[in-house]
């Protein structure tokens, strides 16, 4: 069997990631919300086939929301490395068709401050609500009319797409409003994006390191569950890894997180690593053992776990 491609929603609350992955993966899978107070409170993970490729969809809690509390967002963010390590195949930044206030700016900008250039190698933007577009426009007019916007589809590749989860489901009067022609258009742009990738995905020391300590416990498990089947083992051995890293990572700010995940880069107090500088390091707090501020480059590895 092939290896799904791993799949990443990001977006904040009420963009639509839910209702986005029950177009991609078919209705049931994942739960879908209506009020913009409760979205996606914990990661969610579903693999299946989607017009035959095997995808893993991993539907996230509203990591650049300006109102959820870190204590909330730390372990999903952890949550969300263990789901998809060693490394997503494509990030998709979820936003919806509308007028973009400040809130939504604040999310372009926390995308574009976290995101390395490479992660957005990987990236693809897609608007939900296609519905609000003006009769006969394309999401790229669209995308034209906001110089933010446009930077960062630009930054993307210029990948984009539009949906519309209420609307456009069997529309057969229009095939460019229509849910599974653009399902099948975004798939074939991922499809693209791989290959024009080598054929890899996106990973970084913090995410390589994640899949490593995976595999160490599945060999441990494997041994003495004999009867579990691979899905299984691969479950239990993430769920170890995922409070296993929550708590070397207790004291880490949901900033460097996000970085880690995005960017490769995570701040200790014990020094620069990564490319983060001891400055940005002092300001973190400490993660493990030592002083603020201690001028010795440390190993990424090392210096935040302990191999058990």
């Amino acid at each position: 069997m092939c290896t799904p491609k791993r799949i990443v929603l990001l977006g904040k609350t009420g963009s639509g990631k839910s209702h986005l992955a029950s177009t991609i993966l078919g209705p049931d899978v994942f739960t879908s919300y209506h009020c913009a107070k409760s979205g996606t409170q914990k990661v969610q993970a579903e693999t299946t086939c989607v017009n035959g490729r095997s995808v893993t969809l991993i539907d996230t809690p509203g990591f650049f929301d300006t109102e959820r509390r870190e204590e909330q967002l730390k372990p999903e963010i952890v949550r969300c490395t263990t789901e998809c390590a060693p490394g997503p195949h494509v990030f998709l930044i979820v936003l919806k068709v509308d007028r973009f206030t400040h809130q939504e700016q604040h999310v372009i900008t926390k995308i574009r401050e976290y995101f390395s250039d490479d992660a957005l190698n990987y990236s693809v933007v897609v608007f939900t609500h296609g519905d609000d577009l003006q009769e006969g426009m394309t999401i790229e007019e669209f995308v034209s009319q906001n110089k933010n916007l446009s930077d960062l589809v630009k930054r993307c590749g210029g990948r984009c797409h539009v949906f519309d989860n209420k609307h456009w489901n069997n529309n057969q009067h229009n095939d460019y409003r229509n849910n599974q022609n653009q399902l099948e258009a975004l798939l074939q742009t991922i499809d693209t994006m791989v290959m024009e990738n080598n054929g890899s995905f996106y990973t970084n020391d913090f995410l390589q390191y994640v899949e490593d300590r995976i595999v160490k416990y599945e060999e441990n498990i494997r041994d003495d569950r004999v009867n579990s089947t691979p899905a299984e083992i691969r479950a239990h051995a993430k769920s170890l890894v995922f409070n296993e890293v929550l708590i070397q990572l207790a004291g880490t700010a949901t900033g460097a997180l996000l970085g880690a995940l995005f960017a490769g880069e995570v701040a200790l107090a014990t020094g620069a690593i990564a490319g983060v500088t001891i400055a940005t390091a002092a300001t973190v707090g400490a993660v493990v053992g030592g002083k603020a501020g201690c001028e010795q480059h440390i190993c990424f590895i090392s210096a935040i776990f302990q191999c058990v």
